[in-house]
């Protein structure tokens, strides 16, 4: 029997341990990949990009019915029970505006901030809560490679768009349309503070994996620059984030970032009390050995919140 994993969210459909027999009868190519550890399981390599991303199209195929899904070589391939918990978390926020009912469908409408080109959010996002979202990106081939994987999947085509951001220096701007509702924003924004930091945090983790081998370094989830790096790190992305959201205060329930460093959150708190935000929520979510978090600010105070939740949720 295999083990939950209770650090995960309760409707995380990843809380057991990856059933490798299901998952290749979803997708047969995976068994290639699929290899006994010394600890007597079935596993793959985390270390080998492409057995990592056959894991991410087995699992969309077995629990989200995505058919169709791939990434360019080099884009980051995400670990998908992590990103499911964000999704998770971001449906209890809504619920909890809402009388502990979480709001469904596609008049639920979502802003993934860096969609890449894996496209993950918005997948989990409409496959488990029928959301819509829409996906920006400063890099053209995530666009190109996110659009692709959404015209692929007639459950995906009508309720996810892809916009490319064209200016490095803005985040909603140029992205959000002048009187565009969203009811969420969500954000997974790159932590290193430069390319040199960004290549010692691959080093870092494939040592961890034991698998560091001279001076050579392969990620094994990938990413290009824009995923991984920005400059000023986390704390400089998400402060621009909060400055910009002040613009478009009206047109967003809650804004939301992960915030990888705890260390990181004194500085956005400031941030947030300078741009005058209504209320700040920090949410906690524990993923294996790491201890994640998103903050969430709005501006709208109570009545403006359930005024919002009565027009566009309980009508529908």
């Amino acid at each position: 029997m295999s083990a939950e994993k209770n650090i995960l969210h309760p409707r995380n459909k990843h809380r057991s341990r990856y059933d490798f027999p299901e998952l290749i009868k979803s997708l047969p190519a995976l068994e290639a990949f699929v290899f006994i550890n010394p600890y007597g399981d079935q596993s793959i390599d985390f270390s080998d990009p492409a057995a990592v991303k056959m894991l991410n199209k087995a699992l969309l195929k077995h629990f989200y019915s995505v058919d169709n899904w791939d990434i360019p070589a080099n884009y980051l391939c995400p670990p998908i029970p992590g990103r499911a918990d964000y999704i998770h978390y971001l449906a209890d926020l809504l619920g909890q505006e809402n009388g502990g009912v979480i709001p469904m469908g596609k008049f639920v409408k979502g802003l993934d901030i860096g969609v890449g080109a894996n496209c993950i959010y918005p997948i989990i996002g409409h496959q488990e809560y029928e959301w819509s979202f829409v996906g920006s990106d400063i890099d053209r081939g995530a666009i190109r490679a996110a659009t692709a994987i959404v015209s692929a999947n007639a459950s995906l085509a009508n309720v996810i768009s892809c916009r490319q951001q064209s200016n490095k220096h803005q985040i909603f701007k140029g992205v959000v349309k002048p009187g565009e509702l969203f009811d969420f924003t969500m954000c997974n924004p790159p932590f290193h503070a430069s390319a040199a930091e960004a290549q010692m945090g691959t080093k870092r983790k494939l040592q961890n994996l034991g698998k560091q081998k001279g001076r050579e370094t392969v990620l094994n989830f990938g990413g290009q620059s824009a995923e991984l790096w920005y400059e000023g790190g986390e704390v400089a992305f998400i402060r621009n984030m909060v400055v910009e959201s002040a613009a478009i205060a009206d047109q967003c329930l809650w804004f939301t970032s992960l915030v990888s460093k705890s260390s990181n959150l004194p500085f956005i708190y400031k941030a947030l009390q300078t741009a005058g935000v209504e209320e700040v929520r920090t949410v906690e979510m524990a993923q294996g050995q790491k201890v994640s978090r998103f903050v969430a600010w709005t501006y709208m105070d109570t009545a403006e919140k359930a005024e919002w939740c009565k027009k566009r949720w309980t009508i529908k």
